[in-house]
């Protein structure tokens, strides 16, 4: 396979994520599917195709050094399958519904080769989580998201240090907006960083939410509060701020009603601003119930075996 072929491939084996996976690699364990790039085809290259479609990868192994932490939930599966007589010498990983995407090198012999592995991902279901976790944690369990792994991945911080991750600094916002966040959205945004749920409902990042906020109150004081009705924007008394949105132009929004940031409702709207609904939980709830209930108003379609976070920030 060459490199022009490996993005449709690897999507048609991911979407939908229930096929079944048949390695015919001899020596190879069953239950995945390996893939080997042909051509003059780069490792970065490839990683970089990948991450435009699936976001930043964790590295699981870096100069023939694994990440002793990897865990069935967090890329075991992509090192796995490998026979005797092969050893992994790279290895980057996304989550994507219920499968894990590898990209690496593998040497047998005295060759290294270009390799793309395709792995079945579980994830807990709702109802097998304890009843006393909190939201954070639920959603951390049910996305399969690691947020340790994910801050001592060695080429992550070096992309963090180089300036190409953006920080989160919820400080900062603060003291544009002139108020506290959240609790809650700030440990999710500490915990996840900036990227999407399911690939489909993208968090703002504090500074995002900044220039949200700051654009909305332009434009009001230029055009008047008549389209925002029945609810104003930040910082009108009671105003909209918003905290998430997806790709269909739905908007998550604190109402910035009372003095107490977390005690502030969710309200949604479709598009743009007009009357939507409000639900008195916090952000970090709404998105685990969205993901997971399938009777609530907003549920994320349920087209994956599995729930997972997209890291935005790919490689670059």
């Amino acid at each position: 396979m060459n490199e022009d072929e490996l993005l449709p491939t690897v999507h048609g084996l991911v979407w939908p994520d229930t096929g079944k996976l048949e390695c015919r690699a001899a020596g190879h364990a069953p239950g995945h599917l390996c893939l080997t790039i042909g051509g003059e085809a780069a490792l970065d290259t490839l990683v970089e195709q990948l991450g435009d479609g699936y976001g930043e990868p964790r590295t699981l192994v870096s100069e023939g050094r694994a990440d002793s932490s990897v865990s069935e939930r967090t890329g075991l599966p992509l090192l796995t399958p490998f026979g005797e007589g092969e050893r992994v010498l790279e290895m980057r990983a996304w989550a994507f519904g219920g499968r894990w995407i590898g990209c690496g090198a593998v040497r047998v012999g005295g060759e290294a080769r270009l390799v793309v592995v395709v792995a079945p991902r579980t994830t807990p279901a709702p109802e097998e989580l304890p009843a006393d976790a909190s939201w954070l944690d639920r959603l951390v369990a049910v996305t399969g998201w690691d947020a340790e792994q994910v801050r001592a991945d060695p080429i992550r911080l070096e992309r963090m240090h180089s300036g190409r991750i953006r920080p989160v600094d919820c400080a900062a916002a603060e003291a544009r907006l002139g108020t506290a966040l959240p609790g809650d959205y700030k440990r999710l945004v500490d915990t996840f960083g900036h990227g999407a749920f399911d690939g489909f409902l993208a968090i703002r990042l504090p500074a995002d939410i900044v220039k949200s906020a700051e654009f909305a109150a332009g434009w009001a004081k230029t055009h008047g509060l008549r389209s925002w009705e029945p609810r104003p924007p930040f910082p009108e008394p009671g105003g909209l701020l918003t905290w998430a949105g997806t790709e269909h132009e739905t908007g998550f929004h604190w109402i910035t009603e009372g003095p107490d940031p977390d005690a502030w409702p969710v309200y949604v709207t479709e598009v743009g601003p007009e009357a939507g609904d409000r639900f008195d939980m916090t952000a970090t709830e709404f998105v685990f119930r969205m993901l997971t209930d399938p009777d609530h108003p907003y549920s994320i379609p349920a087209d994956f075996a599995a729930h997972w976070f997209m890291n935005y920030n790919p490689p670059r």
